[in-house]
């Protein structure tokens, strides 16, 4: 299976680019939940945009899905800037991010996504244009090349990352703040689903947004393309009223249970529990028998049942918990008593 054919994948789909821009607030006002992270941001936006400066550089981290683009797009709106945006994987080669960095204005915001991806080479040239605002051009070849410094507009580089360790230690001293985003409370994700539903017209109860949000991993992208699915089932299977019976139908019959777990998620559990006792076992004896590739069960399932406690990745292999073992009404053995 890959990530695309996951309903409660916190990736971004290609179909749902314009979706997502349509929902996507543009203040820091209208921006729900990471409240810590927004007033540390207001500080500094209003800080920098009283002194005419640009804002220090950002490193934004975290799961996919939480909101690192948006809140780039909102930090720009604050500062009343241009934003240029791109990724780490698209800059090949030296010209292009010269290209970029040259026409920027004074003060625009560059957001950078997927930075840990950026080639060593690239990172070479951000070093000098994020401390000095200076573009090393080398002009010539061999012996008689030299470096030619150029002056760019001072701007504001912010990165963002689902892996900030692999980020190099060169590029990531030279962000002045750094964030990381944290999943998203069922009441926080609520609040989103009723603004999203009201953009999109869609009559939503109390409830039925409370249902959606609780089965939606913490992840507010989850949960607006949950709200999509079970708009289209309550326009044609009820009233068109998203209502906690219409929402609870619909999940369910898109496999995805009380805590936002997939057929999968529970066949991996499973697997853990019945066949191996419990664990440890190691990952290439999990993907044999559930017939998955390990890359898919190390990108797509195992961190949020890791980061939420269902599954304990020990050096000896993969255990599952006393959660676990809970959430299939089963009693778990001493050796997992201890674990969450």
């Amino acid at each position: 299976m890959n990530e695309e054919q996951r309903i409660v994948s916190s990736g971004s789909f290609e179909d749902e680019q314009t979706f997502e821009l349509s929902l996507r607030p543009k203040f820091l006002k209208e921006y729900i939940g990471q409240s810590q992270i927004k007033d540390n941001l207001a500080i500094s936006i209003t800080a920098a945009r009283s002194r005419g400066e640009a804002m220090d550089h950002v490193l934004l981290y975290g799961p996919p899905g939480l909101g690192k683009t948006t809140l780039a797009s909102v930090i720009a709106n604050e500062l009343g800037v241009g934003l240029k945006t791109t990724s780490g994987p698209v800059i090949q080669i030296k010209g292009d991010l010269s290209a970029i960095l040259t026409n920027l204005k004074e003060q625009d915001v560059l957001f950078i996504d997927e930075i840990h991806r950026l080639q060593p080479q690239i990172e070479e040239i951000l070093y000098p244009a994020m401390e000095d605002f200076k573009l090393d051009l080398i002009i010539g070849q061999g012996p008689s090349a030299r470096s030619h410094p150029i002056n760019i507009p001072k701007f504001t580089l912010i990165g963002a990352t689902t892996r900030a360790g692999s980020i190099t230690g060169p590029l990531r001293s030279r962000f002045g703040i750094v964030h990381r985003l944290d999943f998203y409370t069922e009441e926080e994700l609520a609040v989103i689903l009723k603004r999203s539903a009201e953009i999109l017209q869609v009559q939503t109860e109390p409830e039925g947004a409370a249902e959606i949000a609780k089965r939606s991993r913490g992840t507010p992208r989850i949960a607006n393309r949950l709200l999509r699915r079970v708009r289209d089932y309550a326009q044609v299977k009820a009233s068109g009223i998203v209502t906690r019976a219409v929402a609870k139908d619909c999940l369910a019959m898109l496999s995805i249970d009380d805590n936002g777990f997939e057929e999968m998620d529970k066949k991996l559990l499973k697997v853990i529990i019945e066949k191996y006792s419990g664990g440890p076992v190691g990952i290439n004896t999990i993907a044999a028998a559930i017939s998955e590739e390990v890359d898919a069960i190390e990108d797509m399932y195992e961190p949020f049942l890791i980061q939420k406690g269902y599954l304990h990745r020990t050096p000896r292999g993969r255990v599952a918990t006393r959660l676990a073992y809970e959430h299939f009404g089963l009693q778990s053995p001493p050796g997992q008593m201890n674990l969450l």
